[in-house]
């Protein structure tokens, strides 16, 4: 949300006159609905707003490939903002380490991430917040570029548990969103 927010203000996007911001319980909401950072744009300003953003005081862009040009900028400064702000912010939320050293060293439990984000900014995510190690004990990692279906959707997590060769009824999701 951080991201997509600076994103926002770098190219100055308002609608009637005010700055787009996405609010916590929104994105909350979104992430929840919509998978993917494009998706999500194209939903918000298509379904949410029901407008394009003016960009930098000019008049918002009108044809599908101008909306898709802004989509696709907006993507490019908000995944380098996103890396930014994981290299001198990211952290594990409390008890996530403990618990995933603990399954990791258990023998019976397989261990997995299963992440709608593009494969890029995942494994950076995964290096910076778990560390290599834990990353290359991982049993299966989904990633948004491997699945055609963004969750919610839950192909990713079909996908990692058949990979896994384990029938759903045994498998755990620990989610960071509803």
């Amino acid at each position: 949300r951080l991201a997509y927010n600076a994103a926002f203000r770098e190219f100055d996007l308002t609608i009637e006159g005010k700055p787009v911001d996405w609010s916590v319980e929104y994105y909350d909401g979104l992430q929840n609905t919509v998978g993917g950072g494009k998706p999500k744009m194209f939903f918000y300003f298509r379904n949410t707003v029901n407008a394009f953003p003016s960009v930098r005081g000019e008049a918002p862009p009108s044809t599908p490939e101008e909306q898709q040009t802004l989509i696709d900028e907006l993507q490019a400064f908000k995944t380098d903002y996103f890396k930014t702000l994981l290299a001198t912010e990211a952290k594990p939320r409390p008890g996530v380490l403990e618990l995933m050293d603990e399954a990791l060293n258990d023998p019976s439990i397989a261990v997995g991430v299963c992440s709608a984000a593009t494969k890029a900014a995942a494994v950076k995510t995964l290096d910076i917040t778990l560390g290599p190690d834990r990353v290359n004990r991982l049993d299966v990692c989904i990633l948004g570029d491997d699945v055609s279906a963004k969750k919610p959707d839950p192909l990713i997590y079909d996908t990692a548990r058949e990979r896994l060769n384990l029938p759903a009824e045994r498998c755990v999701v620990i989610e960071d969103s509803l």
